[in-house]
């Protein structure tokens, strides 16, 4: 049997290059934002971004998932509205998915 624990050599270097190229954009973007003009239309836009990020990858699951789902996705919408802190609406809205497919 094979070790549940054992790692796969291939898939930690593809993690590692991950990483990596993430981190490089994210520094290289702020690098190139502190030597370049930023007009307000454009700092709005990357104020919002990790909403729309969200958004856009939570919505198909959300379109076709169901009863659970939906409620789920009205709770996460109440709480990221009450408190405007997304990442608190997106804890509460996995919480609230287990427990609506178990009630449900």
């Amino acid at each position: 049997m094979a070790d549940p624990f054992a790692l796969d050599p291939t898939v930690v270097a593809i993690i590692a290059a991950m990483a990596v190229a993430t981190y490089l954009t994210k520094t290289g973007g702020l690098w190139l934002l502190t030597r370049v003009g930023v007009s307000d239309r454009v700092e709005a836009a990357l104020e919002v971004l990790p909403g729309a990020i969200v958004v856009a990858v939570l919505g198909p699951e959300l379109a076709a998932g169901g009863p659970p789902e939906w409620l789920a996705g009205s709770v996460v919408a109440a709480v990221a509205w009450r408190t405007g802190n997304i990442f608190l609406a997106l804890v509460t809205g996995v919480g609230a998915v287990v427990a609506f497919r178990v009630v449900l």
